[in-house]
């Protein structure tokens, strides 16, 4: 699904070159669910970032689906974003004024589909997180798990290739945070790839697979 190889990215803080990413190598096969846990400051929402195309390498080769897209334009990279990745974030980023099934046809109206078929689309993402009886409400009259169940029904209505969420639990509570995560394994029984960030272990011990940044560098855990 993703191959990443050798990949560095370097910032300048107060004149100084920093290496958040150092060389790094990585494999998603599809239909993994992995896991890359790390403390803040170890280079883990800089990968996301690259991952998911909203940031470019320094230097090293990003290969999407077998095609090497190290030099993809801005508008090329959009392209995979809106039709290739659905996002999760911590805080959601559902628009407020919006009801849950209009937040999640949003990215289907980037892709130009039908008003028909994109609202079947979005009600079908809805049922598969069980809020089939929430479709009207807007976000301030959901929890913080439904939100999130929203977030998440908005980045399976595009049938993404590779879900990436990033601290997907953070804003919620150990009980709420759990039912995310079994979500989570579930979407990945039903075949969906999913690359979660965290720094948390606990969430890290719950997919198939997990990997340690830290300093910019990545290993496998057992």
């Amino acid at each position: 699904m993703i191959a990443l190889r050798d990949v560095v990215k370097q910032y300048t803080m107060g004149g100084q070159t920093v290496k958040a990413l150092d060389g790094i190598t990585l494999q998603v096969q599809e239909g993994e669910f992995a896991a890359i846990v790390g403390p803040s400051g170890s280079g883990k929402s800089t990968l996301m970032n690259i991952i998911g195309c909203l940031d470019a390498a320094d230097t090293g080769t990003y290969l999407f689906e077998g095609q090497d897209i190290t030099s993809y334009t801005e508008r090329q990279l959009a392209a995979i974003r809106n039709q290739k990745i659905g996002f999760v974030f911590q805080g959601f980023h559902l628009l407020g004024k919006l009801n849950a099934l209009e937040n999640v046809e949003l990215p289907l109206i980037y892709q130009n589909m039908g008003a028909a078929a994109r609202r079947r689309r979005a009600m079908e993402a809805l049922e598969q997180v069980g809020l089939s009886d929430r479709v009207k409400h807007r976000p301030n009259e959901l929890s913080g798990g439904q939100q999130q169940r929203v977030a998440i029904a908005r980045a399976l209505a595009t049938k993404p290739a590779i879900i990436l969420a990033d601290e997907p639990t953070g804003n919620l509570d150990s009980r709420t945070g759990r039912e995310i995560m079994t979500l989570f394994r579930q979407m990945n029984q039903n075949g969906n790839t999913i690359v979660l960030i965290t720094h948390d272990n606990n969430v890290a011990a719950q997919a198939k697979r997990r990997l340690r940044i830290e300093d910019g560098r990545i290993t496998e855990e057992a």
